[in-house]
């Protein structure tokens, strides 16, 4: 019997229902797990996505894009295999795909995380006998440290940095990351006003009408030319390290939240400070999940697959790397 779910050039593809899931080329249907721009590729016929993250996708996408948004859980049907989605715990509306067709049930996790994070559904076990799962952090050294750490960390490096007269410029990326910073700080910091890049703006206000509580924002665009930073927290996206951008806020120190930053020593020497904060799975995470789906046969993509192949294959489990259909 065929696989339910190959690799094509396009990217996943379930020949049975004729459909991609979190395609990178145009198709004209796509199952979207979430709205992270390296998931959500415009200019397709069709998607399907979480009802949670459908504004977010529809920003991501245009207006004119058809998007179907459906509950978690709601079935529907494409050609014949039965589809549900299922919280993936990575960003706001971020969903597994869960597919069954003639008896067999397979499921394709997206990207996904188990900490707690208040700016999103948590994670949800899903059963299949197949499991496609990412390996972004697929290796013993990756090991977050508990719920909630990260978070406590920056706002002890921010109220440093105010009693220095320094602005506090933490770079994080715009979905997602941002949102969980501004949700996690409520906790410490609820009335404080955090500035943001415009590039934030729209993301931040899409993620508040989905009632999600974070510490009130303003744009940085929104304030006079001569404002003093000093003693505030800026979060910025990543590219725009090293620009002219970044002079108004002098003076200033700056951070790096992202789950790189517990490994990679040379990127986060280019940073004042490193936060290890993630939105992907950790090692004991990523081994829990495959326990819990109870899933004899694993596919694995999108990261570092030889150790978790490796481990799994040691431990009876069907383990191989996810590659492209010759």
């Amino acid at each position: 019997m065929n696989d339910l779910i190959v690799l094509r050039p396009e990217g996943l593809y379930c020949p049975a229902g004729d459909f991609h899931i979190d395609p990178h080329k145009r198709v004209p249907r796509a199952v979207v797990t979430h709205a992270h721009g390296d998931h959500a590729k415009s200019g397709c016929g069709r998607y399907w996505t979480a009802a949670a993250g459908y504004k977010l996708l529809r920003h991501r996408l245009g207006a004119g894009a058809q998007v179907r948004p459906l509950e978690y859980g709601q079935r529907f049907d494409l050609n014949g295999v039965q589809i549900s989605l299922h919280p993936a715990g990575h960003i706001l509306g971020s969903a597994q795909v869960r597919l069954e067709h003639e008896g067999r049930v397979w499921v394709v996790s997206g990207d996904y995380k188990r900490e707690p994070d208040p700016s999103c559904e948590p994670f949800e076990s899903v059963a299949c006998e197949v499991f496609v799962t990412e390996a972004t952090f697929a290796s013993p050294e990756y090991v977050w440290a508990p719920a909630g750490q990260a978070a406590r960390e920056i706002h002890q490096w921010w109220m440093e940095n105010r009693t220095q007269g320094q602005a506090s410029v933490l770079f994080c990326y715009a979905l997602g990351k941002a949102q969980r910073v501004l949700a996690e700080l409520m906790a410490h910091a609820p009335e404080q006003t955090v500035y943001l890049h415009t590039a934030m703006m729209k993301l931040v206000s899409i993620y508040r009408q989905q009632n999600v509580a974070m510490l009130p924002t303003l744009g940085v665009s929104q304030v006079a030319r001569h404002q003093d930073f000093r003693g505030a927290l800026i979060l910025v996206p990543p590219h725009v390290f090293g620009t002219s951008w970044l002079h108004r806020l002098q003076p200033y120190r700056s951070g790096f939240a992202s789950g790189w930053m517990g490994v990679d020593g040379a990127r986060a020497k280019r940073y004042d400070r490193g936060f290890a904060m993630s939105d992907h799975a950790d090692w004991p995470a990523l081994l829990q999940t495959i326990r819990d789906s109870g899933a004899k046969r694993v596919l694995a993509m999108h990261g570092e697959t030889a150790t978790l192949i490796a481990t799994l294959q040691a431990q009876g489990i069907a383990a191989e790397a996810l590659r492209v259909e010759a």
